[in-house]
């Protein structure tokens, strides 16, 4: 029993956007650059992400995404199951049938079925809350990038309209050569 990449990569991608989405909507391309995951794996996990509501998106410039809960209301089991991640230990995916289509459990079902309730239970005693902390306590920092608008210019004092004395329209050119 192991998880796989799905679930690993789901969860490090939501403890990117709940670390920097004080910033503002955190975009699939700046979590791939970051975490080394490529993006349109990401855009596979998110729409998971988001279809469970843990997630909103923000469309448009400056858009991405953000949390749809709280950090602390959000557990690492609800992460893994939104992404279909398996969390079964047994052999026979939890339909007690480990030897064969007509048999019964083998006998270690009960331990394998025991050890996925301990696994559901400590993911979903863990919140995306404390991940945040502890990654900061381990002192990973989260780059302070306001997004960058251009200035308005207004126009120059001394600019005057320039008035051009050509035709503005295909008839009044025909007009004026005919």
């Amino acid at each position: 029993m192991r998880l796989t990449t799905k679930g690993r990569f789901a969860v490090t991608a939501m403890i990117d956007v709940a670390m920097r989405q004080h910033l503002g909507p955190v975009t699939l391309a700046g979590i791939s650059q970051r975490q080394h995951i490529s993006l349109s794996y990401l855009e596979q996990l998110f729409g998971k992400l988001r279809r469970h509501e843990l997630v909103d998106s923000v469309r448009g410039p400056g858009g991405g995404y953000t949390l749809a809960r709280k950090s602390e209301e959000i557990s690492i089991a609800d992460i893994i199951i939104a992404v279909d991640e398996p969390l079964d230990a047994t052999q026979c995916g939890g339909k007690e049938n480990c030897n064969g289509e007509d048999s019964g459990p083998c006998m270690t079902h009960d331990l394998w079925a025991q050890l996925n309730a301990k696994m559901v239970e400590f993911l979903d005693s863990v919140n995306l809350k404390a991940l945040v902390e502890q990654n900061l306590a381990k002192g990973v920092t989260v780059e302070e990038v306001a997004v960058a608008r251009k200035p308005v210019s207004p126009l120059p004092v001394t600019a005057k309209p320039i008035k051009v004395k050509a035709p503005n329209s295909v008839f009044n050119l025909a007009q004026t050569l005919g």
